[in-house]
């Protein structure tokens, strides 16, 4: 592998573990702060997709499809934990994984009445339809950089709203010790809606920056939610430092693997997951 190519995998890969990450920050957060196990985080992926390709062909352009997409699962995820979640915070984990793996068939069968079982594709905007020469022969497409762009200033602004804002400090709190979170006056349930909001805003932006270059089809936040969920674990469960140092360490493994050893690329993820759990078994950075 001459240089070229070994740049262009690793900024695939870096592409990758960014979008990676910011699909496992949403998961940790709801995870780590409201203590919910949500198997359905994989749909809010597909949802953000398909609002790519429907907002894009009724506004003819991606990022205000972007822009307004992000609204709506804003105003989706505050509606979903006020209906069904804030009802299960202290229930069993186990009445969680049914009430989220139920919503998965439910937004599967919403998707399939309102868009449809077909494949779709999104136009790259055309602003970003253009490529960096590398060499005579290969090049780098501006939108890749643009997604990991966006993934890093998403990144930065969680940073900053978690450690740096007064915001920040009463998800910190309620998620370290509700009861008494509670007993200083601090509203915890307007807390638990703004963390899930935040959660599902982030797997939508996910699925939206990722339509142009994987497509929009059925059942597509399947494999995304088991990667998802390795990248949590490797991490340290409720760590968001944790899963940006795992998202970008499985994109390492799973792009170049795919390039260097075809034929265990498949497992290649998972060895890393077994590798680090066989000596941090509580992941890299457990909160």
């Amino acid at each position: 592998m001459d240089f070229a190519n070994f740049l262009i995998q690793l900024l695939n890969s870096l592409q990758y573990g960014l979008l990676l990450f910011m699909l496992a920050a949403g998961l940790t957060l709801i995870f780590g702060i409201m203590g919910v196990v949500n198997l359905a985080h994989g749909s809010f992926y597909m949802l953000g997709a398909y609002l790519a390709w429907f907002l894009t062909a009724q506004l003819d352009s991606l990022l205000l499809a972007i822009l307004l997409g992000t609204v709506l699962a804003v105003v989706f995820g505050w509606l979903l934990e006020w209906l069904l979640f804030r009802h299960f915070y202290q229930r069993d984990h186990l009445d969680q994984v049914l009430l989220t793996f139920g919503l998965i068939y439910i937004f599967q069968e919403a998707r399939s009445l309102l868009w449809g079982d077909d494949v779709h594709s999104v136009a790259v905007p055309e602003v970003l339809n253009w490529s960096i020469p590398l060499t005579e022969n290969l090049s780098y497409p501006v939108y890749r950089l643009f997604m990991s762009g966006l993934c890093v200033l998403l990144a930065l602004g969680l940073y900053l709203l978690i450690s740096k804002t007064r915001l920040g400090m009463k998800i910190r709190a309620g998620a370290f010790n509700r009861e008494m979170t509670e007993a200083l006056g601090i509203n915890i349930r307007l807390i638990h809606g703004v963390v899930f909001a935040l959660g599902v805003a982030l797997a939508a932006i996910a699925g939206m920056i990722a339509a142009p270059i994987s497509s929009v089809y059925p059942g597509m936040g399947d494999s995304v939610l088991i990667m998802c969920f390795v990248v949590v674990v490797i991490g340290g469960i409720g760590s968001v430092r944790g899963a940006l140092v795992s998202a970008l360490l499985v994109g390492l493994v799973d792009t170049f693997g795919k390039v260097l050893v075809p034929q265990l690329a498949g497992m290649a993820v998972y060895l890393l997951m077994a590798v680090v759990l066989l000596y941090k078994p509580e992941g890299l950075f457990r909160q």
